[in-house]
């Protein structure tokens, strides 16, 4: 995979967690929506310095314990009931499709 697949990727992903972010109860708002919204944003902005610096490997690191963080987040979201079992099915897919992405790309570092 490219970057630029994985920054797709990534873009659409995130945009269906925000969507289902607005749908948790309001008030979860300021603590688990709050940071799995966050963290998926972050997870974007630091893809696109990926994309466009030469210390790739320290960012795309940085991916990795994102992506795990949030699993965590989903899982706790679940468990709550905030997300049904389609729901948190299909958003792990994406999670491992993004994990399996950036470790490509992170092979393809020669730094």
């Amino acid at each position: 995979m490219t970057p630029p697949q994985l920054l797709e990727h990534w873009y659409k992903t995130s945009d269906w967690l925000l969507d289902k972010c607005d749908r948790f109860p309001k008030h979860t708002r300021f603590t688990l929506t709050g940071r799995i919204g966050n963290m998926a944003l972050d997870i974007l902005e630091l893809l696109i310095e990926a994309t466009y610096s030469r210390e790739k490997k320290v960012l795309l690191v940085k991916v990795n314990i994102q992506l795990e963080k949030l699993r965590f987040l989903l899982r706790i979201s679940h468990e709550r009931r905030y997300l049904s079992i389609q729901q948190y099915e299909f958003i792990q897919k994406e999670l491992l499709t993004a994990g399996r992405m950036c470790g490509g790309w992170l092979k393809s570092c020669k730094e």
